[in-house]
Parts: C-alpha cells; structure tokens; sequence
C-alpha cells in the first residue's frame, strides 16, 4: 500500500476528474502510474512524435531537400514553356 500527499490544487483537479468520470481518486491515480510505468521506456524521437503530421504533401522526392534548387529551376522552367506557348 502506498499514502502519499498532493498539493491543494492537484487533488482538487483529481477529486473534479473523478467525479466527472464516476471513478474513484484511487482508479485514477493506479491507471496513471501504470501508464506511466509502461510509457517509461517509450521516449519517442521527434520524428515520431510528428510522423503524422510529415509527408501530407508528399511529392514523392526522396531527395528534394538535398536538390531542390535543381527541380526549382525545372518546374520554373515547365511553368515558363507553358506561358510561352499559348
């Protein structure tokens, strides 16, 4: 068994959650340190914390970032021969 103390205002916000939940103060605080037992480990990298947020766009150039003045330059290009021919 474990007794421990919160601050004033850590115990009011989880005496609200459990209310609001129909749980007790005990569920709660079980389930977060189990959470956070199993997530411990678990530190993702930046990469993975954003990976649904990167290729929404993608224009399926693996090497845009390291050529991108190049296919610039192209598209510019192709845009500039379209204008011209109408």
């Amino acid at each position: 068994m474990i007794s421990l103390r919160l601050p004033p205002e850590l115990e009011r916000k989880l005496d609200s959650l459990a209310k609001s939940e129909g749980r007790s103060r005990s569920e709660i605080v079980k389930e977060s340190i189990h959470e956070y037992i199993e997530n411990r480990g678990k530190v993702k990298s930046p990469f993975e914390l954003g990976i649904d947020l990167f290729g929404k766009h993608n224009s399926g150039l693996t090497d845009l970032a390291q050529n991108r003045k190049e296919y610039l330059r192209k598209s510019l290009s192709r845009k500039n021969e379209k204008r011209s021919s109408h």
